[in-house]
């Protein structure tokens, strides 16, 4: 793996955390927390398989 790949792995399930966090706060809703979510999965993913 590259070392932006690993990057994607490391940063990917911070992003989901922080998310969550923020919608167990009451600070995000649930659509903005499952968008936050399913955007950065889908970007990471995009951009692990184009870091070849």
């Amino acid at each position: 793996m590259t070392d932006a790949q690993i990057g994607l792995v490391i940063a990917t399930p911070v992003i989901v955390i922080f998310a969550f966090a923020l919608y167990r706060m009451g600070v995000l809703q649930r659509y903005s927390t499952v968008s936050a979510v399913a955007f950065s999965v889908v970007i990471a993913a995009i951009l692990f398989t184009q870091q070849g």
